[in-house]
Protein backbone atom coordinates (compact mmCIF):
# COMPACT_ATOMS: atom_id res chain seq x y z
CA UNK A 1 0.00 0.00 0.00
CA UNK A 2 2.53 2.30 0.90
CA UNK A 3 4.46 1.59 -2.79
CA UNK A 4 1.20 2.10 -4.37
CA UNK A 5 1.02 5.84 -2.87
CA UNK A 6 4.72 6.77 -3.76
CA UNK A 7 3.76 5.84 -6.69
CA UNK A 8 0.45 8.14 -7.21
CA UNK A 9 2.35 10.94 -5.47
CA UNK A 10 5.41 10.80 -8.37
CA UNK A 11 2.89 10.20 -11.00
CA UNK A 12 0.93 13.14 -10.01
CA UNK A 13 4.39 15.56 -9.70
CA UNK A 14 5.27 14.80 -13.18
CA UNK A 15 1.83 15.33 -14.33
CA UNK A 16 1.97 19.24 -12.53
CA UNK A 17 5.28 19.35 -13.76
CA UNK A 18 4.18 18.96 -17.48
CA UNK A 19 1.36 21.29 -17.21
CA UNK A 20 3.54 23.59 -15.83
CA UNK A 21 5.71 23.15 -18.88
CA UNK A 22 2.91 23.74 -21.33
CA UNK A 23 2.79 26.32 -23.85
CA UNK A 24 0.43 29.19 -22.39
CA UNK A 25 -2.22 31.09 -24.93
CA UNK A 26 -1.20 34.33 -24.00
CA UNK A 27 -4.54 36.75 -23.47
CA UNK A 28 -5.86 38.62 -25.85
CA UNK A 29 -4.62 42.51 -25.99
CA UNK A 30 -6.23 45.78 -27.46
CA UNK A 31 -3.92 47.25 -29.04
CA UNK A 32 -5.34 50.48 -29.65
CA UNK A 33 -5.64 52.85 -32.58
CA UNK A 34 -1.76 52.41 -33.51
CA UNK A 35 -0.03 51.43 -36.46
CA UNK A 36 -1.43 47.82 -36.24
CA UNK A 37 -5.14 49.55 -36.47
CA UNK A 38 -6.37 49.70 -40.00
CA UNK A 39 -9.15 51.52 -39.25
CA UNK A 40 -8.64 54.12 -36.47
CA UNK A 41 -11.82 56.06 -34.92
CA UNK A 42 -12.71 59.16 -36.91
CA UNK A 43 -12.45 62.58 -34.85
CA UNK A 44 -15.34 64.39 -32.88
CA UNK A 45 -17.91 65.43 -35.56
CA UNK A 46 -18.21 69.30 -35.73
CA UNK A 47 -21.23 70.71 -34.27
CA UNK A 48 -21.54 74.32 -34.47
CA UNK A 49 -23.80 76.37 -32.02
CA UNK A 50 -24.34 80.17 -31.98
CA UNK A 51 -25.43 82.80 -29.34
CA UNK A 52 -27.42 85.47 -30.25
CA UNK A 53 -26.62 89.28 -29.89
CA UNK A 54 -29.89 91.63 -28.88
CA UNK A 55 -32.42 90.53 -30.82
CA UNK A 56 -34.09 87.78 -31.90
CA UNK A 57 -32.86 85.14 -34.48
CA UNK A 58 -35.28 86.53 -37.33
CA UNK A 59 -34.25 90.19 -37.01
CA UNK A 60 -33.90 90.38 -40.56
CA UNK A 61 -30.17 91.72 -39.98
CA UNK A 62 -27.09 90.66 -38.34
CA UNK A 63 -28.50 87.55 -36.23
CA UNK A 64 -30.49 86.11 -39.09
CA UNK A 65 -27.90 86.69 -41.98
CA UNK A 66 -25.45 84.84 -39.59
CA UNK A 67 -27.43 81.94 -38.89
CA UNK A 68 -28.77 81.40 -42.15
CA UNK A 69 -25.08 81.09 -42.96
CA UNK A 70 -24.52 77.86 -40.57
CA UNK A 71 -27.72 76.36 -41.60
CA UNK A 72 -26.42 76.60 -45.47
CA UNK A 73 -23.19 75.00 -44.23
CA UNK A 74 -25.35 72.17 -41.99
CA UNK A 75 -26.85 71.29 -45.20
CA UNK A 76 -23.95 71.58 -47.22
CA UNK A 77 -21.99 68.87 -45.07
CA UNK A 78 -24.45 67.57 -42.68
CA UNK A 79 -23.79 68.97 -39.38
CA UNK A 80 -26.13 69.66 -36.09
CA UNK A 81 -26.69 73.07 -35.74
CA UNK A 82 -28.24 75.09 -32.60
CA UNK A 83 -28.68 78.78 -31.32
CA UNK A 84 -29.38 80.16 -27.91
CA UNK A 85 -30.81 83.54 -27.35
CA UNK A 86 -29.54 84.85 -24.01
CA UNK A 87 -31.40 86.75 -21.49
CA UNK A 88 -29.86 89.64 -21.19
CA UNK A 89 -26.59 91.40 -22.74
CA UNK A 90 -23.75 91.45 -20.59
CA UNK A 91 -20.39 89.34 -20.44
CA UNK A 92 -22.16 87.15 -17.68
CA UNK A 93 -25.12 85.91 -19.83
CA UNK A 94 -23.15 85.61 -23.14
CA UNK A 95 -20.82 83.14 -21.09
CA UNK A 96 -23.53 81.19 -20.02
CA UNK A 97 -25.10 80.22 -23.11
CA UNK A 98 -21.66 79.66 -24.66
CA UNK A 99 -21.19 77.27 -21.47
CA UNK A 100 -24.29 75.84 -22.10
CA UNK A 101 -23.22 74.99 -25.88
CA UNK A 102 -20.37 73.72 -25.08
CA UNK A 103 -21.74 71.43 -22.42
CA UNK A 104 -24.15 70.14 -25.16
CA UNK A 105 -21.57 69.03 -27.39
CA UNK A 106 -20.75 71.99 -29.38
CA UNK A 107 -17.56 72.32 -30.57
CA UNK A 108 -17.38 75.59 -32.23
CA UNK A 109 -19.50 78.64 -31.33
CA UNK A 110 -19.97 81.51 -33.87
CA UNK A 111 -21.28 85.09 -32.06
CA UNK A 112 -22.42 88.00 -33.98
CA UNK A 113 -21.70 91.50 -32.63
CA UNK A 114 -18.92 93.50 -30.59
CA UNK A 115 -20.76 92.74 -27.09
CA UNK A 116 -18.97 89.09 -27.37
CA UNK A 117 -15.56 90.84 -26.96
CA UNK A 118 -15.49 90.05 -23.30
CA UNK A 119 -17.62 86.80 -23.26
CA UNK A 120 -15.09 85.62 -25.87
CA UNK A 121 -11.70 86.48 -24.42
CA UNK A 122 -13.10 83.97 -21.14
CA UNK A 123 -14.38 81.71 -23.08
CA UNK A 124 -11.51 80.75 -25.54
CA UNK A 125 -9.36 80.02 -22.51
CA UNK A 126 -12.10 77.95 -20.56
CA UNK A 127 -12.96 75.40 -23.39
CA UNK A 128 -9.28 75.22 -25.25
CA UNK A 129 -11.05 72.78 -27.63
CA UNK A 130 -13.56 74.58 -28.72
CA UNK A 131 -13.60 76.61 -32.27
CA UNK A 132 -14.73 80.56 -31.73
CA UNK A 133 -15.81 82.96 -34.35
CA UNK A 134 -16.70 86.40 -33.09
CA UNK A 135 -18.14 88.81 -36.24
CA UNK A 136 -17.28 92.16 -35.69
CA UNK A 137 -15.08 92.32 -32.50
CA UNK A 138 -12.11 90.93 -31.26
CA UNK A 139 -11.57 89.59 -27.90
CA UNK A 140 -10.22 91.52 -25.25
CA UNK A 141 -10.19 91.81 -21.19
CA UNK A 142 -11.88 95.05 -21.14
CA UNK A 143 -8.64 97.26 -21.71
CA UNK A 144 -9.38 96.99 -25.85
CA UNK A 145 -6.01 95.28 -26.35
CA UNK A 146 -6.79 92.35 -29.13
CA UNK A 147 -5.83 88.87 -27.63
CA UNK A 148 -7.06 86.71 -30.35
CA UNK A 149 -6.71 83.14 -28.68
CA UNK A 150 -5.40 80.03 -31.12
CA UNK A 151 -9.03 78.27 -31.45
CA UNK A 152 -10.95 81.64 -32.27
CA UNK A 153 -11.22 84.24 -35.25
CA UNK A 154 -12.60 87.47 -35.50
CA UNK A 155 -13.88 89.00 -38.28
CA UNK A 156 -14.35 92.47 -39.17
CA UNK A 157 -16.24 94.04 -42.96
CA UNK A 158 -15.91 97.02 -44.71
CA UNK A 159 -19.36 98.54 -43.80
CA UNK A 160 -18.55 102.15 -45.15
CA UNK A 161 -17.61 100.74 -48.64
CA UNK A 162 -21.23 98.58 -48.16
CA UNK A 163 -22.85 102.26 -47.21
CA UNK A 164 -21.16 104.18 -49.63
CA UNK A 165 -22.92 101.36 -52.86
CA UNK A 166 -26.18 102.12 -50.29
CA UNK A 167 -26.00 105.87 -50.61
CA UNK A 168 -24.41 106.36 -54.58
CA UNK A 169 -27.63 103.93 -55.76
CA UNK A 170 -30.44 105.86 -53.50
CA UNK A 171 -28.96 109.26 -55.05
CA UNK A 172 -29.32 108.27 -58.79
CA UNK A 173 -32.74 106.53 -58.42
CA UNK A 174 -33.34 109.48 -56.58
CA UNK A 175 -31.84 112.05 -58.07
CA UNK A 176 -33.07 115.32 -55.78
CA UNK A 177 -34.60 115.79 -52.79
CA UNK A 178 -34.31 114.23 -48.95
CA UNK A 179 -32.16 111.39 -47.54
CA UNK A 180 -31.96 110.09 -43.58
CA UNK A 181 -30.03 107.42 -41.71
CA UNK A 182 -31.24 105.51 -38.54
CA UNK A 183 -28.88 103.67 -36.80
CA UNK A 184 -29.07 101.22 -33.67
CA UNK A 185 -26.43 101.79 -31.24
CA UNK A 186 -24.01 104.00 -32.24
CA UNK A 187 -20.86 101.98 -32.48
CA UNK A 188 -18.03 101.37 -35.26
CA UNK A 189 -19.67 98.99 -37.41
CA UNK A 190 -23.36 101.42 -37.80
CA UNK A 191 -20.88 104.84 -37.89
CA UNK A 192 -19.19 103.38 -40.97
CA UNK A 193 -22.29 102.51 -42.58
CA UNK A 194 -23.47 106.29 -41.60
CA UNK A 195 -20.42 107.55 -43.35
CA UNK A 196 -20.05 105.45 -46.05
CA UNK A 197 -23.75 106.42 -47.09
CA UNK A 198 -23.05 110.07 -46.75
CA UNK A 199 -20.15 109.82 -48.74
CA UNK A 200 -21.88 108.07 -51.27
CA UNK A 201 -24.75 110.62 -51.72
CA UNK A 202 -21.80 113.34 -51.93
CA UNK A 203 -19.87 111.20 -54.40
CA UNK A 204 -22.96 110.83 -56.82
CA UNK A 205 -23.39 114.83 -56.23
CA UNK A 206 -20.55 115.68 -56.96
CA UNK A 207 -20.01 113.02 -60.20
CA UNK A 208 -23.22 111.45 -61.47
CA UNK A 209 -25.59 114.71 -61.73
CA UNK A 210 -27.79 114.17 -58.68
CA UNK A 211 -28.70 116.87 -55.99
CA UNK A 212 -29.25 114.80 -53.01
CA UNK A 213 -29.17 115.84 -49.57
CA UNK A 214 -28.63 114.50 -46.08
CA UNK A 215 -29.85 116.97 -43.17
CA UNK A 216 -28.03 116.36 -39.56
CA UNK A 217 -31.55 116.23 -37.91
CA UNK A 218 -32.19 113.62 -40.05
CA UNK A 219 -29.25 111.70 -39.09
CA UNK A 220 -30.25 109.43 -35.80
CA UNK A 221 -28.91 106.86 -33.63
CA UNK A 222 -31.96 105.31 -31.70
CA UNK A 223 -29.69 103.60 -28.94
CA UNK A 224 -30.87 99.87 -29.48
CA UNK A 225 -30.92 97.17 -32.07
CA UNK A 226 -34.65 95.63 -30.78
CA UNK A 227 -37.00 98.60 -30.42
CA UNK A 228 -39.24 97.88 -33.40
CA UNK A 229 -42.16 100.53 -32.37
CA UNK A 230 -39.22 103.33 -32.37
CA UNK A 231 -37.58 102.49 -35.40
CA UNK A 232 -41.30 103.15 -37.00
CA UNK A 233 -41.86 106.37 -35.08
CA UNK A 234 -38.27 107.68 -36.16
CA UNK A 235 -39.30 106.60 -39.79
CA UNK A 236 -42.55 108.32 -39.57
CA UNK A 237 -41.25 111.43 -38.40
CA UNK A 238 -38.54 111.76 -41.31
CA UNK A 239 -41.08 110.75 -43.80
CA UNK A 240 -43.50 113.41 -42.62
CA UNK A 241 -40.02 116.15 -42.93
CA UNK A 242 -40.48 114.80 -46.69
CA UNK A 243 -37.40 112.46 -46.47
CA UNK A 244 -37.62 110.21 -49.71
CA UNK A 245 -35.18 107.39 -48.76
CA UNK A 246 -34.26 106.27 -45.04
CA UNK A 247 -30.27 104.15 -44.63
CA UNK A 248 -31.81 101.85 -41.42
CA UNK A 249 -28.88 100.27 -39.93
CA UNK A 250 -30.75 99.23 -36.47
CA UNK A 251 -31.22 95.81 -36.32
CA UNK A 252 -34.33 95.14 -34.99
CA UNK A 253 -35.15 99.20 -35.17
CA UNK A 254 -34.76 98.98 -38.58
CA UNK A 255 -37.92 96.43 -39.07
CA UNK A 256 -40.10 98.99 -37.43
CA UNK A 257 -38.15 101.69 -40.53
CA UNK A 258 -39.47 98.90 -42.65
CA UNK A 259 -42.68 98.58 -41.38
CA UNK A 260 -43.18 102.05 -41.73
CA UNK A 261 -42.61 102.07 -45.06
CA UNK A 262 -44.72 99.42 -45.93
CA UNK A 263 -47.78 101.05 -44.47
CA UNK A 264 -47.17 104.51 -46.14
CA UNK A 265 -46.48 102.65 -49.66
CA UNK A 266 -50.02 100.59 -49.32
CA UNK A 267 -51.63 103.65 -49.16
CA UNK A 268 -50.05 105.17 -52.01
CA UNK A 269 -46.91 107.52 -51.13
CA UNK A 270 -43.74 106.98 -52.51
CA UNK A 271 -41.13 105.58 -49.72
CA UNK A 272 -37.80 104.08 -49.86
CA UNK A 273 -35.62 101.89 -47.24
CA UNK A 274 -31.76 101.38 -47.94
CA UNK A 275 -31.76 97.54 -46.43
CA UNK A 276 -28.89 96.15 -44.23
CA UNK A 277 -26.14 93.55 -43.50
CA UNK A 278 -28.37 90.87 -46.09
CA UNK A 279 -30.82 91.65 -48.91
CA UNK A 280 -33.86 92.72 -47.18
CA UNK A 281 -36.04 93.22 -50.37
CA UNK A 282 -38.21 89.89 -49.51
CA UNK A 283 -38.76 91.95 -45.75
CA UNK A 284 -40.19 94.40 -47.63
CA UNK A 285 -42.89 93.39 -49.54
CA UNK A 286 -46.53 94.72 -49.37
CA UNK A 287 -47.89 93.49 -52.16
CA UNK A 288 -47.04 91.09 -54.74
CA UNK A 289 -43.95 91.75 -56.92
CA UNK A 290 -43.66 95.16 -54.73
CA UNK A 291 -41.08 96.35 -52.05
CA UNK A 292 -39.86 99.11 -50.35
CA UNK A 293 -36.41 98.27 -50.21
CA UNK A 294 -34.68 100.33 -52.93
CA UNK A 295 -31.32 98.32 -52.62
CA UNK A 296 -29.49 96.76 -49.36
CA UNK A 297 -25.69 97.59 -47.84
CA UNK A 298 -24.72 93.85 -47.75
CA UNK A 299 -22.00 92.56 -45.25
CA UNK A 300 -21.24 88.51 -46.17
CA UNK A 301 -21.89 87.60 -42.55
CA UNK A 302 -23.43 84.37 -44.01
CA UNK A 303 -20.51 83.92 -45.78
CA UNK A 304 -17.86 84.52 -43.31
CA UNK A 305 -20.08 82.34 -40.92
CA UNK A 306 -19.90 79.38 -43.86
CA UNK A 307 -16.30 79.88 -44.99
CA UNK A 308 -15.35 79.33 -41.21
CA UNK A 309 -17.28 76.30 -41.11
CA UNK A 310 -15.57 74.78 -43.89
CA UNK A 311 -12.35 75.69 -43.00
CA UNK A 312 -12.77 73.96 -39.34
CA UNK A 313 -13.90 71.07 -41.39
CA UNK A 314 -11.00 70.85 -43.35
CA UNK A 315 -8.69 71.75 -41.17
CA UNK A 316 -7.49 74.95 -41.89
CA UNK A 317 -8.96 77.18 -39.53
CA UNK A 318 -7.31 80.45 -38.99
CA UNK A 319 -6.92 81.00 -35.25
CA UNK A 320 -5.18 83.31 -34.03
CA UNK A 321 -6.21 85.60 -36.86
CA UNK A 322 -8.00 89.23 -37.39
CA UNK A 323 -9.65 89.08 -40.66
CA UNK A 324 -10.98 91.91 -42.84
CA UNK A 325 -14.13 91.11 -45.23
CA UNK A 326 -13.80 94.29 -47.83
CA UNK A 327 -15.01 94.65 -51.18
CA UNK A 328 -11.67 93.64 -52.43
CA UNK A 329 -12.40 90.37 -51.32
CA UNK A 330 -16.53 90.25 -52.19
CA UNK A 331 -17.00 90.60 -48.36
CA UNK A 332 -19.48 93.76 -48.50
CA UNK A 333 -21.30 94.65 -51.63
CA UNK A 334 -25.12 95.35 -52.63
CA UNK A 335 -27.51 92.54 -54.01
CA UNK A 336 -26.69 90.79 -57.52
CA UNK A 337 -30.91 91.73 -58.16
CA UNK A 338 -32.73 95.18 -57.29
CA UNK A 339 -35.36 95.03 -58.98
CA UNK A 340 -36.29 98.86 -57.64
CA UNK A 341 -33.19 99.81 -59.69
CA UNK A 342 -33.23 100.19 -63.58
CA UNK A 343 -30.29 98.86 -65.32
CA UNK A 344 -28.24 101.97 -65.29
CA UNK A 345 -28.11 102.50 -62.12
CA UNK A 346 -27.05 99.13 -61.42
CA UNK A 347 -24.28 98.51 -63.63
CA UNK A 348 -22.94 102.28 -62.33
CA UNK A 349 -23.04 100.89 -58.77
CA UNK A 350 -21.40 97.68 -60.46
CA UNK A 351 -18.97 99.79 -61.89
CA UNK A 352 -17.79 101.77 -58.84
CA UNK A 353 -17.62 98.44 -56.72
CA UNK A 354 -14.88 97.28 -59.33
CA UNK A 355 -13.42 100.77 -58.73
CA UNK A 356 -13.15 100.10 -55.46
CA UNK A 357 -11.59 96.57 -55.88
CA UNK A 358 -8.61 97.47 -57.81
CA UNK A 359 -7.91 100.60 -55.50
CA UNK A 360 -9.59 103.39 -57.81
CA UNK A 361 -12.09 104.29 -55.63
CA UNK A 362 -11.16 104.40 -51.82
CA UNK A 363 -13.91 105.29 -49.53
CA UNK A 364 -13.13 106.73 -46.10
CA UNK A 365 -13.81 104.98 -42.91
CA UNK A 366 -13.67 108.67 -40.88
CA UNK A 367 -16.49 110.37 -40.09
CA UNK A 368 -16.75 113.80 -42.15
CA UNK A 369 -13.94 112.65 -44.65
CA UNK A 370 -15.12 112.31 -48.36
CA UNK A 371 -13.65 110.00 -51.20
CA UNK A 372 -9.51 110.26 -51.26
Amino acid sequence: MKRLLLVMLVVTMVAAMLVGCAPKTPAPVDPGPGPTDPTPPPPPALKVGMVTDAGTIDDKSFNQGTWEGILKAAADFGLETRYLQPGGETTSFYLTEIGNLVDAGFNMIICPGFKFEEAIFEAQTLYPNTKFVILDGYPHSGDWAPAVGDNTVSIFFTEHEAGFLGGAAAAMHLKTGDVGFIGGMEIPAVQLFNWGFQQGVAYANANLGTSVTIKPENVIYQGTFYDVAAGQQLAATMYDRGVKAIFAAAGGVGVGVINEAKARASAGQEVWVVGVDVDQYSEGEYATGKSIILTSAMKGIGVAAYDMIADALADTFPGGEILTFSAENFGVGIPAENPNLDAAISAKVNELFEMMRDGTLVVSNEQGSLIK
